[in-house]
């Protein structure tokens, strides 16, 4: 009798296991592997959403010292057009690789961007723009249209630009071009690279 009794008490045992594991373990275990599965899933998309890159086109002075050449570069893609200035901005400062010259002076900071609903943006840079600047009509054209033309030729939702010098409004970089009120897309000084 003892037997049958233990066979029965294992039999209840192992009935009720297997109904804890086919009612709460195993349930369980399928939400929390579907959770990381859900987990995993949606890593890679952050990530490419993260890295995600547009082609923009970006100024430098060409190899005679003479105009601008317009040179395509990859830069961050951001979801608004101020993100998406910010981003062209920094990559219109960032050192310019050989054989490119930058017509930015070396130094200079992006503090900000500003766009206005009728299409003007407002880029600020750091006072090393003015100060930095080796001065000189052509020099100055060619700043200050690398980055007019950076932005108006790559986000049709600009169409002037104005540039601020530490938050302030200044008449001109090197006394020649006047950025009293913002400036227009002119491709007057750029031509096409020939490599």
């Amino acid at each position: 009798m003892n037997r049958r009794r233990l066979a029965v008490v294992a039999i209840v045992l192992f009935v009720i296991a297997a109904g804890w594991f086919l009612f709460v373990g195993l349930p369980a275990w399928y939400t929390a592997r579907r959770e990381q599965v859900v987990a995993e899933a949606a890593k890679p998309a952050a990530s490419q959403a993260a890295v995600r890159k547009i082609s923009a086109t970006i100024y430098y002075v060409g190899d005679d010292g003479m105009a601008l050449v317009p040179v395509q570069k990859e830069v961050s893609f951001s979801a608004t057009v101020p993100e998406q200035a910010r981003a062209i901005i920094e990559a219109q400062l960032a050192p310019a690789a050989p054989p490119h010259v930058s017509a930015i002076p070396a130094g200079v900071a992006l503090r900000d961007v500003y766009v206005t609903e009728r299409g003007d943006a407002f880029v600020d840079l750091s006072a090393d723009i003015v100060t930095k600047h080796p001065g000189g009509s052509l020099d100055e054209i060619f700043t200050v249209y690398t980055l007019v033309n950076a932005l108006t030729v790559n986000l049709p939702a600009i169409q002037r630009v104005q540039i601020l010098v530490d938050g302030k409004e200044v008449d001109t970089l090197a006394g020649h071009v006047d950025l009293r009120h913002p400036l227009a897309k002119s491709l007057d000084w750029v031509v096409h690279d020939t490599h």
